[in-house]
């Protein structure tokens, strides 16, 4: 939201655009806005706003209406062609609806209807001269390289299992998406994931394709050089505690670095309002899609992202705009592979541009207190993300304060039970530990407050009490409609040694 407003008090030029929404249309000319944007340098477009910047709004009952026809209409090659799917955020300032729609600079040139727009401080305008269509295709294709086009790929050449994964994804995230009903060659050419380079006249899958969908044998085969190496380096520094060599789809490797993230990095307890949600979960997850997003997959350097003692960093080839230290209120999102970060966005995976740099920042303060995270944008792209908090003093006593440690005391409890322990698997394991924790911070929770912010059902969550019942250190208290589950002296005395 603090974002949201340092925008709105600027005036309109190339990134900027403001447009009316007084009724359930969409205004007009916004898609030769967006198109323009896709074109030039990309930017933020907000509907219900004047001019000059002031909040005018947006009727409630209309916006789910103009949310409805933007997607739908970014998805429809008759309106933009290629088509480039988009999905605005609404705001509530000054107690009125706004739309936010963060427009990315695409790696593809697009056309609103017949015609080509581009982007000056002006605003938008038609581009006719053959000569500057030229320059427009020139500027994309020296500097976007995941719309590289090969010819010879068909679709034999992708992992044909991964479009069932990708359709489950979309589903989750959203149930109406336009690209559901779609077969696997139709999905692959509305994504942008297949185009003709009218310079060379050269027509078929492009590299974004290839990393998104291709075998591994394809990728290896068009890029030999493309892996993820994750090492972790606790103890042995000049090698390695455990490694991951990761070279394989951008789904899935998307999924293994995080579960060698959930199998190195400790997380944790954490609610967001009454929902426990894992910080290390909110933090990495856009950490890695930042890594495969953002990567210029031409360069040779190899990803690496390496987990020591107190800090993870991420080491990336990267195709900077701009040089030096990136602060989140003051950087511009600019995305490095338009289609790829495009794609994971609609597979979840990604918010709204520039999100995730946010995101670290919002987060990191809880996991890390009194650290913060570095985004250093050079030749090779640069992310340090610190683990555990920073010392400080107290009573001329140096303290370092953490939750590992009685985590630690929790588990060794809960591994100790033999008779427990045989019985459940790890990731109940963690459950119980996190729930003896947030009993002891509550002073007792009912049954009610356990299921909502541990996101469990009802009889799971009796069947934790029962577990925790039957080893010594939870008790219920109370009626069965407004007891409450509160530790026993056993289960205190996992927290008295710690302050």
């Amino acid at each position: 939201m603090h974002r949201i407003r340092k925008i709105l008090e600027q005036k309109e030029g190339l990134r900027l655009e403001f447009k009316l929404a007084s009724t359930e249309f969409l205004p007009d000319n916004l898609f030769e806005s967006i198109c323009a944007m896709l074109n030039r340098e990309g930017g933020d477009v907000f509907l219900g706003v004047k001019d000059d910047g002031t909040l005018n709004g947006i009727r409630p009952e209309y916006v789910d209406r103009i949310i409805s026809d933007l997607v739908n209409l970014s998805n429809n090659p008759s309106k933009l062609d290629p088509p480039f799917i988009l999905h605005p955020k609404v705001y509530e300032l000054e107690g009125k609806l706004i739309l936010h729609i963060a427009v990315p600079q695409s790696s593809e040139v697009h056309k609103c209807g017949k015609y080509i727009y581009d982007r000056g401080h002006q605003g938008d305008y038609k581009v006719t001269q053959l000569s500057h269509i030229a320059l427009l295709y020139n500027r994309k294709r020296n500097y976007y390289s995941e719309a590289i086009i090969y010819p010879a790929l068909t679709l034999s050449d992708f992992k044909s299992e991964l479009f069932a994964t990708v359709r489950n994804l979309i589903r989750n995230n959203n149930t109406n998406h336009p690209w559901l009903g779609l077969g696997d060659e139709q999905l692959l050419k509305i994504a942008g994931l297949y185009g003709k380079d009218p310079i060379s006249n050269l027509e078929g899958y492009n590299l974004a394709a290839v990393l998104l969908f291709g075998k591994d044998e394809t990728i290896v085969n068009v890029l030999s050089h493309f892996k993820i190496d994750a090492m972790v380096r606790k103890n042995d520094l000049f090698r390695y505690d455990d490694r991951s060599y990761i070279q394989t789809n951008l789904i899935e490797a998307y999924d293994q670095l995080n579960s060698f993230v959930e199998k190195h990095l400790p997380d944790k307890f954490y609610l967001q309002g009454d929902q426990r949600i894992s910080l290390r979960s909110h933090i990495f997850r856009e950490v890695i899609a930042n890594l495969i997003v953002h990567r210029e997959y031409i360069d040779a350097h190899p990803s690496t992202f390496i987990i020591y003692k107190d800090y993870v960093e991420i080491i990336n080839a990267n195709n900077p705009h701009g040089n030096g230290l990136l602060l989140p209120d003051h950087f511009v999102p600019f995305p490095k592979n338009p289609l790829i970060a495009k794609f994971f966005i609609q597979l979840g995976r990604v918010d709204e541009l520039g999100s995730g740099i946010l995101n670290v920042y919002r987060y990191l303060k809880d996991y890390s207190p009194g650290r913060e995270p570095q985004f250093i944008e050079d030749k090779l792209f640069k992310t340090i993300i610190p683990i555990g908090e920073i010392l400080y003093e107290t009573d001329d006593t140096i303290k370092e304060v953490t939750d590992d440690a009685i985590n630690d005391a929790i588990n060794d409890a809960i591994n100790g039970d033999d008779a427990i322990n045989d019985a459940i698997n790890i990731q109940v394991q963690n459950r119980l530990v996190d729930e003896i924790r947030l009993i002891y911070e509550k002073n007792g929770l009912t049954l009610r407050n356990l299921m909502t912010a541990f996101d469990i059902k009802r009889a799971t969550g009796q069947r934790d009490m029962k577990t925790l019942k039957e080893m010594g250190y939870v008790l219920f208290i109370g009626s069965n409609k407004s007891g409450k589950y509160m530790l026993t002296r056993k289960g205190e005395t996992l927290f008295d040694k710690f302050p």
